[in-house]
């Protein structure tokens, strides 16, 4: 009997692959979803390390992503997100917080997909417009409607999202730590789920 645990078991793991054996989460979702702080949060919360992709391509590039858009454009920067998700994907044990716009290359989909639980953190775009109409430092919504920007995004995106996501939360009507350990519990539901379909 216990043999043919470990065979279930194991022929489990092989099924999901990396997904569940690089002990890695991956927050997906709009710019001002909440994928930095809830990030450091469950990193903490379950002893792992945390990684923004953003500022990672700071790390690398030694400018701001705003620099990044002004001197590449958009198109440049999604190459040094590429570059920088496949990198990371290899990594185990961490919580990355990826930027609102990594869906949309689909090998950005698919490394995601391959390489952790992926979550997504999911706002209405009036709450996305309270929590980033005042910063600057996002270069999407430097126009003279950023409401009417974040809608246009929302609506390309969610699809890619829901696409990628292993488990989709509202974020927004809960305080951080509430919504953290909310997560871990739908973390844990998950591989629950995994390891016994």
């Amino acid at each position: 009997m216990q043999i043919d645990q470990e065979n279930d078991s194991t022929s489990h793991l092989l099924k999901h692959g990396r997904k569940l054996e690089s002990g890695n989460l991956i927050l997906v979702g709009m710019m001002g979803s909440g994928k930095t702080t809830m990030g450091r949060a469950l990193a903490k919360h379950l002893d792992k390390i945390f990684v923004d992709s953003d500022e990672e391509i700071i790390n690398r590039t030694g400018v701001t992503v705003t620099h990044i858009f002004d001197i590449e454009g958009e198109a440049g920067f999604r190459l040094r997100e590429t570059a920088a998700i496949r990198d990371l994907a290899g990594r185990d044990n961490m919580v990355l917080a990826t930027g609102g716009g990594a869906v949309l290359e689909e090998q950005n989909r698919t490394m995601l997909q391959q390489n952790g639980i992926v979550i997504y953190l999911k706002a209405s775009v009036h709450d996305l417009w309270q929590r980033t109409r005042h910063d600057r430092n996002r270069p999407l919504l430097q126009t003279n409607d950023p409401h009417a920007r974040l809608t246009e995004l929302f609506n390309q995106r969610d699809p890619l999202y829901r696409q990628v996501a292993d488990i989709v939360v509202q974020s927004g009507k809960q305080s951080a730590h509430a919504l953290m350990l909310h997560l871990v519990d739908e973390i844990e539901s998950f591989r629950k789920s995994c390891l016994g379909s």
